[in-house]
């Protein structure tokens, strides 16, 4: 599945997120211990979001890293884009703030705004996603306004270290079976998407240079979980 290029790859993730949509929220509680709430609030954090910004979730899924915006920011303009339809009809009927998000349906590499629109372009589990990175950093480049920030999300692959065993066991198996268990055969092989595409995925640092080809500056990233997770931003200079 992770080794699927182009229009077969983009194809089949997003298929697979519209049979796993209804159960997205709960899997991810359960396979996290609950600790992705806590990533995406940092996410807004680097997003430093002025009580009255932008900011445009890219791969907004159901709507976490919007929602956490609202919060934080609750007189901004927040936007959220997915190629994934059923994944925001799931969360345009999340209350409290299902109905205050912009939704819009979206390709991360051709994105339907205006140049230098948003104060902050954030994502959760788009980059490891797109087929090409390059290509999805330019958009966001272009999107965000001079000085606006970009935070990324997404999984790493597993370092070598002595935890890999049982972080390549939890990840193999057991990811899969929670998936299985609480949203069946559907869900169950989407979970066996995620471990293969984290690994094929490029390494924290790796895509901190990519960011800052993109001409990004000022880029960071913080890695959590065993350093299977990572947050990465940067600044739109110029």
């Amino acid at each position: 599945m992770a080794q699927l290029d182009g229009e077969e790859r983009q194809a089949y993730v997003q298929a697979m997120f519209n049979r796993i949509a209804q159960r997205y929220d709960l899997i991810n509680r359960l396979i996290s211990g609950g600790q992705d709430m806590k990533w995406r609030r940092i996410v807004v954090e680097k997003a430093a979001l002025a009580p009255e910004g932008s900011l445009l979730d890219i791969a907004a899924g159901t709507g976490d890293i919007a929602f956490q915006a609202l919060k934080t920011a609750p007189a901004a303009r927040v936007v959220g884009a997915d190629f994934s339809l059923g994944m925001m009809q799931v969360g345009k009927g999340r209350a409290p703030f299902g109905q205050r998000v912009a939704w819009t349906g979206a390709d991360a590499l051709r994105l339907p705004y205006a140049d230098s629109c948003f104060d902050a372009v954030v994502s959760g589990y788009l980059m490891r996603n797109v087929v090409d990175i390059a290509r999805a950093l330019g958009e966001q480049w272009r999107v965000l306004k001079p000085a606006g920030r970009i935070v990324i999300l997404d999984t790493s692959p597993a370092p070598d270290n002595l935890l890999k065993p049982l972080i390549m066991l939890h990840l193999k198996h057991g990811i899969p079976l929670v998936g299985r268990l609480v949203g069946g055969k559907a869900a169950g092989d989407a979970y066996r998407y995620l471990p293969e595409s984290t690994q094929a995925f490029k390494t924290p640092q790796e895509l901190a240079d990519l960011v800052k080809v993109a001409g990004f500056s000022d880029v960071e990233f913080k890695t959590l979980m065993f350093g299977t997770m990572a947050i990465h931003w940067g600044v739109k200079r110029g």
